[in-house]
């Protein structure tokens, strides 16, 4: 006896990607690691990119530039445009690609995460970040987890991609290429951004998610993507992280009260905030980390929490870091 119905073996099991990417290197990340799924015919790939009603510039001029950080810091992003989604689709797990826009998710992803469709769209499903950065997230991830929480969804793995530069170096290096353009090595400065070997090894992440979906494991509690070194977290810049934090929310309330985004009205304070960041980051940036790494000693302990609470729930673990077999214990 034969039947036209599936069986639930045989339905695709339905994955949504989640795109925005203003410079492109986001993009290029999220298409290696959705390279492996692609071509899987037990995956159905849904690739939803969103799309600000106001799009944001790139490069950015200066001014405009800061004038996005009052928004991105209070998580009061402008407008997306219709998204091509409807409320009754179902997914098995969702991809979350998102960039730090001043240590907060960027404004199009967190008009997402608020939108009405995305607590009907997300409501239970498992969720899968992947960060990439100049090097401060972890803050932007507590503010992600929290508005992630708030539609319902199963955060169960986060990947973390920075700027392997030297910080001082993206300091010059990040701004440059997001104020020009340009991202090339000068100056003795390295390149901005990513290199290729590591947008090129997020297609472990794929490999490893597609073998996850075909077991099930999605359906479980645990991440899926134990043991590939998915994120790093350098505990050394949580103050620096805390402070800045502060700063853009302070600042950002009080620019906020003086005008909407790209009022008139406001310029005038968020160029005088342009003057007192760099001020900041020229006199006592440098000071609070000559004053942190003369602590550290007497911190290990709370760096070493701080590290080990920001690398869940997928860890920095990697197969090359088990023990050899001649290093475990002999069974008794």
């Amino acid at each position: 006896m034969t039947t036209d119905l599936q069986s639930p073996a045989q339905v695709p099991k339905r994955v949504l990607v989640l795109r925005y990417s203003q410079t492109g290197q986001l993009d290029a990340v999220t298409d290696r690691l959705i390279a492996p799924l692609r071509t899987d015919p037990a995956l159905s790939l849904t690739e939803l990119r969103l799309v600000p009603q106001t799009p944001f510039p790139c490069p950015w001029p200066l001014l405009r530039f800061f004038d996005a950080f009052p928004e991105s810091a209070h998580l009061a992003p402008g407008p997306l445009q219709p998204l091509a989604l409807s409320s009754d689709e179902r997914f098995d797990l969702v991809i979350l690609p998102w960039q730090v826009w001043f240590l907060a998710p960027s404004q199009p992803i967190t008009a997402f995460l608020q939108h009405p469709l995305a607590a009907r769209v997300l409501r239970g499903v498992p969720v899968v970040s992947v960060i990439a950065c100049r090097n401060m997230w972890m803050l932007a991830f507590d503010k992600l987890r929290g508005l992630l929480e708030g539609c319902g969804a199963r955060l169960i793995d986060n990947v973390v991609l920075t700027d392997p530069g030297p910080t001082w170096a993206t300091f010059i290096t990040t701004p440059r290429w997001l104020l020009t353009g340009r991202r090339n090595a000068f100056w003795g400065m390295p390149a901005a951004g990513l290199n290729a070997a590591q947008i090129e090894g997020c297609a472990r992440f794929g490999h490893a998610l597609r073998a996850a979906l075909a077991r099930g494991d999605e359906r479980g509690s645990g991440p899926l993507l134990a043991g590939l070194g998915a994120v790093r977290a350098d505990a050394r810049l949580y103050v620096s992280e805390k402070a800045g934090t502060r700063s853009f929310y302070l600042w950002g309330k009080l620019i906020r009260a003086v005008g909407g985004a790209g009022s008139a009205a406001r310029q005038p304070l968020v160029a005088l905030y342009v003057l007192f960041l760099i001020v900041l980051i020229l006199t006592v940036v440098p000071i609070s980390m000559t004053v942190q790494a003369l602590a550290r000693p007497w911190c290990r302990g709370w760096l070493h929490r701080i590290r080990a609470q920001y690398e869940l729930p997928s860890g920095s673990a990697t197969a090359s870091d088990a023990p050899a077999a001649s290093d475990r214990c002999p069974p008794p």
